[in-house]
């Protein structure tokens, strides 16, 4: 069979029913190697770095990826926003969560140039240390981390607004760089770890995106690739076209 005929079709949505096909759980194989996991004392000592940096009245958070359809805090309130000078991108290689030591997938992360369109999430105004140590915990990858927290200025209907983001650290030991799209699809189509496949983790961004009325053609593209590569797997395998 030959793969490249496949992408002469056309483009295809990236479906739920597609995603069940590549869908796994993989042993967690923990931190790569020169690298560990961040202890409680390191993750208080990174959130006052960031209250001394900036303290505020109301907690924000900009959300791009799966803060977006998982956010795993309460909120007060959602605003539309975008960030000037920041791009949604899967520039970010995991070796453990969605991907492993073998076969690493990518994640999103905010990096430099461009814009991104998102979700401002305004958190309850209490104990504001313990509600970024949270959000610390679950979106820093290692130690020493390559996606950081940062305030950020996001702009949305009602002004500018000061939030916390994680970006990208181009310095960082995960910083995958900016890949093409073709790549980018072909990692996303094979990865996952134990918290399961890549192709989830990018179905569900893109179809929350779509939800809140947010374009994205990037992702909108990588999305119609992997349900490519998927459909090209699926028939080198022999199995039924869906």
């Amino acid at each position: 069979m030959d793969v490249a005929k496949t992408r002469q079709s056309p483009r295809r949505d990236l479906t739920a029913e597609l995603v069940a096909h590549v869908e796994r759980y993989e042993p967690d194989p923990g931190p790569e190697p020169g690298t560990t996991e961040h202890t409680p004392a390191e993750v208080d000592a990174m959130v006052e770095t960031l209250l001394r940096e900036y303290t505020p009245q109301d907690l924000w958070v900009f959300a791009y990826g799966s803060l977006i359809w998982n956010p795993e805090f309460e909120f007060e309130e959602r605003r539309g926003a975008i960030a000037y000078g920041w791009h949604r991108s899967f520039c970010l290689t995991l070796t453990r969560w969605r991907g492993t030591r073998e076969l690493p997938a990518l994640m999103l992360a905010l990096d430099r140039g461009g814009s991104c369109q998102g979700l401002a999430y305004r958190l309850p105004a209490q104990d504001h240390f313990k509600q970024i140590g949270l959000l610390l915990a679950r979106e820093i990858d290692a130690n020493p981390p390559t996606n950081v927290a940062r305030w950020i200025t996001v702009k949305t209907e009602s002004g500018p607004l000061r939030a916390l983001a994680f970006v990208a650290t181009r310095d960082g030991k995960a910083y995958a760089g900016k890949l093409p799209m073709d790549k980018v699809a072909q990692v996303l189509a094979r990865a996952a770890g134990h918290w399961g496949s890549a192709a989830q983790y990018l179905f569900r961004t893109v179809t929350m995106l779509k939800e809140q009325g947010i374009r994205d053609r990037n992702m909108n593209r990588i999305a119609s690739l992997v349900a490519e590569e998927i459909e090209a797997s699926l028939l080198l395998a022999g199995k039924p076209d869906l």
